[in-house]
């Protein structure tokens, strides 16, 4: 076959034969599970198959490869913004993912000086007395809502972190931001996409109120003095040229910043407590590290945690915290032979690649020892892990991340002892973010 051959051979186009249900199309198969429509997807159509959903056809991209190649847009053919604005876009708008090319990069660069080793280190003395009251009170049970405490924990913790405290914040008021941060993230399921009363995206638009009015309040003395919080960091960093942020940057940077941060780690850590209860074994190897460091750890004691970095990513791998990211193509572009034309919608289905049995042995087992040196599973393909994305928008918040799990881990193992029934599969609610619907009840026993 020649060359030209080559150049002139027809591209398969998007086509679907099956488009489901009437207008929602497979959102409802989505909703119900995401990895079981994934694998016919993948085992009808391959790496790029036609999804039909809410009135459009999308492409999803199944499998390492097609993923991969979509993360790395090389030809920057897709873009962000356009996509996540149809579902969550009037809340998160100005966040870092929902910007794209050159006003990304300035605002990425301008973000990386808060994420620099000396300001990890600020945050690590930090995490560990807000994480120490967080818990102080948690009362055991034998149906301990886990994941629920864990999300009142981890806004607590965003709370000092990101906003010195918020001085004369009440827990009343912390509750009301909670509820506006769920609101905001659940807009993504909405089917109804206006300010309307008593729908998601019209929750969604009260909640982003109460976001920019409480952050607005404290806007003022942010900016009048520097201290070691995220929230004044914003208000006072600046790139090697000197840019810096205007007050609608800090704000907007500020809600998604602390959504991402304690919506994400309270899925991982929950799914660790899951793990770790079922297996007893890993629980007291974990602990055992715990106990070996003292009560607050340093940032480079806290990554030199082997046997949790090991579970850490292993929950990673079973339950991505954002399963799929989405992408629209502002241009005609091919992925992996099949051709995108502009104006699709994207979706990237990353999880469906941590449980592909060609890169991972019995992918649906709890295994934290396929990452250990002697395995590294996670590359066997470049994009067989990502649970943090990758290419320009790869999670520019993953160490800091990485060390509140970690730090939360280690008080928890130090303080107490836990188990889930062997059994145990959580119900989960994948309309946004997945979290379990029955709070991933555990017996809970202080040490």
């Amino acid at each position: 076959m020649t060359a030209d051959t080559l150049e002139t051979k027809p591209i398969p186009a998007l086509l679907r034969e099956d488009r489901g249900l009437p207008l929602l199309g497979q959102l409802l198969e989505f909703a119900k599970d995401p990895v079981a429509l994934f694998q016919r997807e993948w085992d009808h159509y391959g790496p790029v198959a036609p999804m039909y959903t809410l009135g459009r056809t999308a492409a999803l991209l199944l499998g390492p490869d097609s993923c991969g190649q979509a993360l790395l847009n090389k030809d920057g053919a897709l873009a962000n913004e356009p996509a996540w604005s149809q579902l969550v876009g009037p809340f998160f708008q100005g966040g870092l993912m929902l910007i794209d090319f050159d006003e990304h990069k300035r605002h990425r660069r301008i973000l990386q000086q808060a994420f620099t080793r000396p300001r990890l280190q600020a945050y690590t003395e930090r995490l560990h007395p807000a994480i120490e009251k967080g818990v102080a009170h948690w009362d055991t049970s034998e149906s301990f809502p886990s994941y629920w405490k864990l999300k009142q924990l981890t806004l607590d913790i965003a709370a000092d972190l990101f906003m010195g405290g918020a001085e004369d914040t009440g827990p009343a008021e912390m509750d009301r931001v909670n509820k506006a941060f769920i609101a905001c993230v659940q807009a993504a399921a909405g089917i109804v996409r206006g300010n309307i009363p008593f729908t998601r995206w019209g929750r969604a638009y009260h909640g982003r109120r109460v976001l920019e009015d409480f952050l607005r309040h404290y806007l003022p003395a942010r900016r009048a003095e520097q201290t070691d919080d995220i929230f004044s960091v914003l208000c006072h960093i600046e790139d090697e040229d000197g840019a810096r942020f205007s007050d609608d940057d800090v704000v907007n940077h500020m809600i998604f910043l602390m959504m991402a941060a304690h919506d994400t780690s309270t899925i991982t850590t929950s799914t660790i407590l899951q793990h770790l209860g079922q297996h007893p074994q890993w629980q007291e190897r974990c602990r055992a590290e715990a106990l070996a460091l003292g009560p607050a750890p340093t940032t480079a004691e806290l990554e030199g945690l082997q046997s949790i970095d090991l579970v850490m990513r292993e929950a990673l791998r079973l339950r991505a915290p954002v399963p799929v990211v989405v992408r629209y193509a502002v241009k005609d572009t091919v992925i992996q032979g099949v051709r995108i034309p502009a104006g699709t919608d994207v979706i990237v289905g990353i999880q469906f690649s941590h449980l592909m049995p060609e890169y991972w042995t019995d992918p649906f087992t709890f295994d934290p020892d396929r990452f250990a040196p002697d395995r590294r599973e996670d590359k066997s393909h470049r994009f067989a892990w990502e649970p943090f994305g990758g290419g320009a928008h790869k999670c520019l918040g993953m160490h800091f991340g990485g060390l509140e799990v970690k730090a939360i881990m280690h008080r928890l193992l130090r303080d107490y002892h836990w188990s889930v029934d062997p059994t145990y599969v959580p119900p989960l609610d994948y309309h946004s973010l997945p979290f379990p619907k029955d709070g991933l009840p555990i017996t809970f026993i202080r040490n």
